[in-house]
C-alpha cells in the first residue's frame, strides 16, 4: 500500500487566493485519514494535489517517501471517487467498473472475473447489465466505488462521496465503505464536511480552516482535547458552550473563573490550574460540552451554575435546554455553513474570525505585548491587529435533559459542572493545557 506525506504544501491560485497554506500531514500505510472542514477550507484542493490533478505552488507531495510533484496522475497508483459519481451514462455497470482495467490492457477473462468479484462484494452483482440512469443513488455510488477498487490501487482518494445521498443511505454506506477499505488494507484519504462521518469512519482526523491545518488526531483526541478554539466549536452536537471568563488566582487554593454573574473554582490540585494561573487578571475562553453538565437540585453543593431556561429543543431521545446564566458567549466563524443556532434563539451564528478577541477593554496585559512568532500565519496573529474579528453575545448554555421534561421556558434550573471536563483557550484561540496528547 501507499504512504502519503505533505511537506509545507501550499496552493495559491492565479487570482491570489490562498487555498492551502503550508500543510504538513502524514498518512500511514493502510490508514483511513479524514480531511474535515467547512466548504472552501481547502480540503478538496489537498486531495487533488495528492492525486496529481493540481500542482502545489510550493512544498512537496511524497508517495512512499518519493517526491511525486512531477509524477502524472496515471502513474501514482491512486484511485479517486468523486462526489457526483462521474459514471459514463452510455456504459453498463459492468463496463463502467471494467473501464480502468480495459485502459490498462487487462485481458478480457481476468477483467470479467475481477469485475464480478468487486460487484459481489459491493452488493451490485445483479445490476451489472443496467445503465447508471436505471440505478438508485446508493447503487451508483457503489458502482463508483467498484470502479476505484477494481484497479487495486495503493491509495484511495474520496471527495465527499456520500454528500448527495439521503441521511439513511449515508449511514448505511458509511459502514460499508469503512469496513471494505479496512478489509482491503488500502490507505485512504477521505474528504467530508460532515463531522459524524469523520468521527465514525476515521483512524485519524485532520481538521482544516481557510487552508490551514488546525488539528490532527484520532477522533477521541480531537473531540476530547481540541487543539484550537475553532476545532472545539466545530466538533460536537450540540456545540461546545464557549464562555468568556475572567481569571483570578488565589495561590495554593484555587483559580476563580468569573463567568459574569457566577464563578467556577478550579482547585489548585488540578494540574491545569498552573497553566490557567498565568492569565491572572485577564480573560480567556472556557469550554463546556453538554455532557459535562448535570441538572441538580437548587442549592446543591459543589460547582453549580444557576440559570433560567430560555428555550427548549425536543429531539425525541432527549431534550436540550438553553440556559441564561448571565455569562457572555464567544461565537466562532466559519460554522454558519454547517449548522445554525437552534430556532428558538432567533438568529444564525454570526461570523467572528477564528482567534479570541482581546476582552479586557484595555491595551495592557499579555496580549498587548505579545509578538507573533516567526512561523505565525494569519490564523495566529494577535487579535490587537484585527479587533473586529469576533462576535460576543449573551450565553445560552446547552444542557441535556430527559425527553420532554416537565419544565418550560422561564423555569429555573441548576446544573453541576464537571470541572475535569473544562477546556481552556487563550486570546489567540490556542488550547491552554499541560502537556499534550
Amino acid at each position: 500500500m501507499t504512504t502519503v506525506a505533505l511537506k509545507d504544501v501550499s496552493k495559491v491560485f492565479a487570482d491570489g487566493t490562498v487555498a492551502v497554506d503550508k500543510v504538513n500531514l502524514d498518512v500511514n500505510d493502510g490508514e483511513f485519514m479524514v480531511l474535515l472542514g467547512p466548504s472552501g477550507c481547502g480540503k478538496s484542493t489537498v486531495l487533488r494535489m495528492i492525486a496529481g490533478l493540481e500542482d502545489p505552488s510550493s512544498g512537496a507531495v511524497l508517495l512512499d517517501g518519493e517526491l511525486a510533484n512531477d509524477i502524472p496522475p496515471r502513474d501514482r497508483r491512486v484511485a479517486m471517487v468523486f462526489q457526483d459519481f462521474a459514471l459514463y451514462p452510455h456504459m453498463s455497470v459492468q463496463d463502467n467498473i471494467a473501464f480502468p482495467l480495459r485502459l490498462s490492457g487487462v485481458e478480457t477473462t481476468s477483467r470479467q472475473e475481477r469485475v464480478a468479484d468487486v460487484a459481489s462484494a459491493l452488493g451490485i452483482g445483479d445490476v451489472l447489465a443496467r445503465k447508471p440512469s436505471q440505478l438508485s443513488g446508493g447503487q451508483r455510488q457503489r458502482v463508483a466505488m467498484g470502479r476505484a477498487i477494481v484497479r487495486r490501487p495503493g491509495l484511495f482518494l474520496m471527495d465527499e462521496p456520500l454528500s448527495n445521498l439521503d441521511s439513511g443511505l449515508r449511514a448505511e454506506l458509511r459502514a460499508e465503505i469503512s469496513g471494505l477499505v479496512r478489509e482491503l488494507g488500502v490507505s485512504t484519504v477521505y474528504v467530508t464536511h460532515d463531522q459524524a462521518e469523520a468521527l465514525t469512519m476515521a483512524d485519524r482526523v485532520a481538521i482544516m480552516r481557510k487552508g490551514v491545518l488546525q488539528d490532527v488526531g484520532t477522533p477521541t483526541e480531537v473531540y476530547g482535547r481540541p487543539a484550537t478554539l475553532y476545532v472545539a466549536a466545530f466538533l460536537g452536537s450540540p456545540r461546545m458552550n464557549l464562555l468568556e471568563a475572567s481569571v483570578y488566582v488565589h495561590l495554593d487554593r484555587y483559580v476563580a473563573l468569573n463567568l459574569g454573574e457566577q464563578t467556577l473554582y478550579l482547585p489548585w490540585t488540578d494540574l491545569r490550574a498552573r497553566a490557567v494561573s498565568h492569565y491572572h487578571g485577564e480573560r480567556i475562553v472556557v469550554g463546556l460540552r453538554a455532557e459535562a453538565l448535570t441538572p441538580v437540585a437548587p442549592g446543591s453543593p459543589g460547582d453549580v451554575l444557576q440559570g433560567r431556561i430560555r428555550f427548549l429543543e425536543h429531539h425525541g431521545h432527549e431534550s436540550l435546554a438553553y440556559l441564561d446564566i448571565g455569562a457572555t458567549a464567544i461565537v466562532v466563524d466559519d460554522l454558519a455553513g454547517t449548522a445554525v443556532e437552534p430556532a428558538g434563539a432567533g438568529r444564525r451564528l454570526r461570523r467572528f474570525g477564528g482567534v479570541m478577541q482581546r476582552l479586557t477593554g484595555r491595551s495592557v496585559g499579555r496580549a498587548a505585548v505579545a509578538e507573533p512568532s516567526a512561523e505565525s500565519g494569519p490564523e495566529r496573529e494577535s487579535v490587537l491587529s484585527d479587533p473586529g474579528r469576533h462576535h460576543r453575545r449573551p450565553a445560552e448554555l446547552a444542557v441535556r435533559l430527559a425527553p420532554y421534561p416537565a419544565v418550560t421556558p422561564g423555569h429555573p434550573l441548576a446544573v453541576s459542572v464537571r470541572m475535569d471536563a473544562l477546556h481552556f483557550f487563550d486570546e489567540r484561540g490556542d488550547r491552554i493545557d499541560v502537556g499534550w496528547r
